[in-house]
């Protein structure tokens, strides 16, 4: 029964994927018709893979939607076909981007960086740049995988180094860098969906959360500098001891050369084809990121000559790991589904009214300063970034906010970051705290709520200035 599930979501899935990009190009009623159907297949084979107790979540966005529907006197009948189609788009992204992954493991990208640029990171504050700027890059490659696959790779390099001190200097830089990344980092699916949906400039979207960034990277080097006198233990010393260790060991010198410049094609090469074709042809950013990874994959396959290798790859995504991300797909199937029935109802409306009434009462004050907090208490509630994004971005969408739509992204995104630095209920600080092994609120709360109220006071600060300027 388990193998008959798992292979009904998995054909689910495919059938899916598939035809959400025929559809976009081949508009055809009965392959939509089949679309939806595949898209009930996918939460209802969830729902018996993971039994009803185990998927509250999706299961409590379902029951809410249907209860709207009904209420609204709005057909069941045209909510099913309609409100499994709501987030065709993020679900198309969802299955494709984690191949990105299969390119990185390739070579051992990580270690050749780590040698090469040794002389850059030889003290506490510039390891500690290194981690939180390079975490930014590989989230380009893995999401929030990057915090494991980071995580490991600098806990090899610093082995013998233990105590909280050297956790807190380690787990703050890796869930810094994540959190900021998803200000700008266009293939991380939270960003690139409500760029979409709020209809912003890609490039000014970009620009904007890159500068943020960048600014944030300094913030968090003050505070760790703080921090590090706080415990009082001599990180430098101890990097350069493991550092010279690890460069005792390095293979090929030529090898390593090989492999950094190779990593360096390849991030500009997927970065910049997405940013460039964005501006050339008329397609859904949605739509285009997933077309250019699945191409930009085969690619450097070919060019490696190891089809082989790719065949066996997707082989074993379709097999295994296709059907572990079933989850996440069908939350998003129950917002998209949940979205549709408030667009059905004045909700929108009752918002827009809601937030004039505030701003009467509160003048100084617009809708701009409480979009992160509405962001970042919905991540108090176990809602991860994309599913509180897809929610919050899906509700803007049909309301007309006096403001651009770049400043509207920014401070949305503001919210997640600040919700993954500090929820303890979502998977970057579980994943984190899977590894170090302190509690989710010392990675979180303890560690960080200084460095997320500056944060949010930064880019405040920006988006007010930019909305007093006009």
């Amino acid at each position: 029964m388990k193998n008959l599930t798992n292979w009904c979501l998995t054909l689910s899935i495919i059938t899916f994927t598939v035809l959400h990009f025929v559809t976009y190009f081949y508009d055809n009623e009965w392959l939509l018709r089949i679309l939806s159907i595949s898209g009930i297949g996918i939460f209802v084979f969830t729902v018996v893979k993971y039994t009803p107790p185990k998927i509250k979540m999706p299961s409590s966005l379902f029951v809410i939607g249907v209860m709207i529907l009904f209420f609204s006197k709005t057909s069941l009948v045209e909510g099913f076909w309609s409100g499994f189609l709501q987030m065709r788009n993020i679900i198309g992204l969802l299955v494709i981007v984690p191949m990105i992954s299969w390119v990185l493991r390739e070579e051992p990208f990580l270690e050749a960086i780590m040698g090469f640029g040794h002389r850059f990171l030889n003290t506490s504050r510039k390891f500690y740049f290194g981690m939180i700027s390079f975490t930014q890059v590989i989230a380009y490659f893995l999401l929030f995988g990057s915090i494991t696959m980071m995580y490991q790779f600098v806990n090899m390099i610093l082995k013998d180094e233990k105590g909280e001190a050297w956790e807190h200097f380690k787990g703050t830089a890796l869930l810094r860098g994540f959190s900021i990344s998803v200000l700008w980092v266009i293939s991380i699916p939270s960003f690139a969906y409500v760029v979409e949906t709020m209809d912003a400039s890609l490039s000014i979207s970009i620009i904007q959360g890159l500068i943020i960034s960048i600014c944030g990277i300094f913030v968090a080097l003050l505070f760790s500098k703080s921090e590090e006198k706080k415990y009082g233990v001599n990180l430098t010393a101890g990097l350069k001891t493991e550092i010279a260790e690890l460069l005792n060991h390095t293979s090929n010198k030529k090898v390593m050369h090989r492999n950094v410049k190779e990593f360096i094609i390849l991030f500009i090469s997927l970065f910049g084809t997405i940013f460039i074709l964005n501006f050339i042809v008329t397609m859904e950013l949605l739509i285009l990121i997933p077309l250019v990874v699945m191409v930009w994959i085969v690619v450097y396959y070919i060019i490696k000559g190891r089809m082989n290798k790719l065949f066996d790859l997707a082989k074993s995504y379709v097999r295994t790991d296709m059907a572990k991300q079933s989850y996440q797909l069908c939350v998003m199937l129950g917002a998209g589904f949940l979205i549709f029935a408030l667009n059905q109802t004045e909700f929108a409306n009752s918002i827009v009214n809601g937030i004039y009434s505030l701003q009467e009462m509160l003048p100084f004050l617009n809708i701009l300063y409480f979009l992160p907090i509405m962001v970042i208490l919905l991540g108090f509630v176990a809602l991860g970034p994309l599913t509180v994004m897809v929610l919050v971005a899906g509700i803007l969408q049909s309301i007309h906010l006096p403001y651009p739509p770049e400043l509207i992204v920014l401070a949305i995104t503001l919210g997640s970051s600040i919700s993954i630095l500090l929820s303890p209920v979502i998977m970057p600080i579980i994943m984190l705290s899977g590894q170090n092994q302190l509690s989710g609120f010392k990675n979180g709360i303890q560690f960080n709520w200084k460095f997320a109220v500056v944060l949010y006071v930064l880019v405040m600060g920006y988006v007010q200035v930019r909305v007093y300027l006009g």
